[in-house]
């Protein structure tokens, strides 16, 4: 169950305690900045956590200037699509609300559970980098509660790695399949659903890539594919392709 710290009271709180209840997550975001990219892209790690513990979920972006903008550079990082919060200021019957927000941007007394989101540095254009997954994968590197450094060193050190786990989940795949087992199953839920600690969720999958023989090749696939869910890095891309 995804619990968040409430930026407000420094507690843990429930995402969302009605499993059953149709949770809204808001994404407060305009402009087209990277800042505001990282402020969807959470939101859109929060629709992916709720929905994999069975939570229903209504995804909406909420903002005034160049949605259009943002909407497209969220879509080319791997997004879920987000409706369109001025066109469901009625609701539809939500149980709760998750609401992401730049960090300088949650209030300080109100309902619902936020989610503060830190600054991008350099925060230039939003979806600038020439490899959507690169800039996804290196913003999801750090804690959404911490500045993210998006220089160039940041993007190539992303891409290397993503292009490395690409090419080692598609050798793994020719390995007969394995379930994920339960223990690195575990690390994974309990990293994510701890804060969103999407470093820790990263840093299971790095322990696997260095497992060595311990670890059966179909193991590890099924690994790096079920922690995909969440990343959305499209890991099994490569997946019979030539060699």
């Amino acid at each position: 169950m995804l619990r968040i710290i409430d930026p407000r009271t420094g507690e843990p709180v429930v995402a969302a305690p009605v499993r059953r209840g149709l949770t809204r997550v808001e994404a407060h975001a305009s402009g087209r900045g990277s800042g505001a990219l990282r402020v969807l892209l959470v939101a859109d790690l929060v629709v992916r956590v709720l929905e994999l513990g069975g939570t229903s979920v209504l995804p909406v972006l909420t903002g005034e200037r160049e949605q259009a903008e943002l909407r497209a550079a969220a879509t080319r990082l791997g997004a879920r699509p987000f409706e369109d919060g001025r066109d469901l200021s009625a609701g539809f019957g939500e149980a709760q609300t998750v609401h992401v927000a730049a960090a300088d941007d949650v209030p300080a007394a109100g309902e619902g559970v936020w989610v503060p989101v830190a600054a991008v540095r350099p925060d230039g254009p939003a979806g600038a980098a020439p490899d959507p997954a690169a800039l996804r994968l290196a913003l999801l590197s750090h804690h959404h509660r911490a500045p993210a450094p998006l220089d160039e060193a940041a993007l190539g050190e992303a891409g290397t790695t993503l292009a490395r786990w690409r090419q080692a989940v598609a050798h793994w795949a020719r390995s007969p399949s394995r379930p994920v087992p339960e223990d690195l199953r575990g690390r994974l839920r309990t990293a994510w659903e701890d804060d969103l600690d999407l470093p820790a969720v990263l840093g299971v999958l790095r322990s696997v890539e260095e497992a060595g023989p311990r670890l059966a090749d179909g193991a590890r696939f099924e690994t790096y594919a079920h922690a995909d869910r969440l990343l959305g890095l499209e890991l099994t891309r490569d997946v019979g392709a030539p060699a």
